[in-house]
């Protein structure tokens, strides 16, 4: 018997039955976001949280594939003499917004790779301006609530969390204006999926637990 597909919301693509898109609220920015998304995660429909930072930042873009070299888009972007861009990633030379300031009187670019962290090494191979490009990245001791994904080490964070940290910074440093709550209210979307899953699997286990 052929299984009945389930319909998926086609904003955050998940199943309509644990649709996060109410828990949405745009998060409008100076700063341009550019989240570079890895075939494989794009697979990940039901647990990818760049689907959700991309549909909670309005001046956002969100394109998959692992070689961008030659995308319109991405390559007007990088030449548009107005722009400055940088990459979000952990390089060991990277400006830490923790410490050090960006100084641009540029419009800013961010560009955010959302993948494991061997296809994120694969995507910076593959794309040779990252090699010209300034990074950036932050310094913190959180404990990702990504509860229902295993991450590589305790200090990983999602996309989205990832996200968050950088629009803090971002506003301390008054590259951003935003307010308060705004900011509290960005994880929204994604705590209601974490929460969805753990009471999937709490409702799993105890369908499948055996009588004793």
């Amino acid at each position: 018997m052929t299984p009945i597909a389930r319909e998926v919301c086609y904003a955050c693509y998940r199943p309509k039955t644990s649709c996060v898109c109410q828990q949405i609220t745009p998060l409008h920015t100076r700063t341009k976001f550019v989240i570079l998304m890895h075939p494989k995660e794009y697979r990940k429909t039901k647990n990818t949280t760049g689907h959700l930072t991309h549909k909670s930042l309005p001046n956002s873009a969100l394109y998959v594939g692992i070689d961008f070299t030659k995308h319109p888009k991405i390559n007007a972007l990088l030449h548009d003499k107005t722009n400055e861009c940088f990459l979000l990633y952990p390089k060991e030379n990277s400006i830490k917004l923790n410490h050090e300031k960006i100084h641009s009187q540029k419009n800013i670019v961010i560009f955010i790779i959302d993948s494991t962290w061997a296809c994120s090494r694969k995507i910076l191979r593959e794309n040779s301006f990252f090699e010209e490009m300034k990074t950036i990245s932050f310094e913190h001791n959180l404990r990702s609530a990504f509860h229902i994904k295993t991450q590589p080490n305790e200090f990983c964070l999602s996309t989205i969390e990832s996200t968050l940290c950088l629009l803090e910074l971002l506003n301390q440093q008054k590259l951003e204006v935003l307010e308060e709550d705004q900011l509290k209210e960005f994880l929204s979307p994604f705590n209601a999926m974490v929460d969805y899953q753990l009471m999937c699997a709490r409702n799993n286990k105890i369908r499948y637990k055996e009588p004793s």
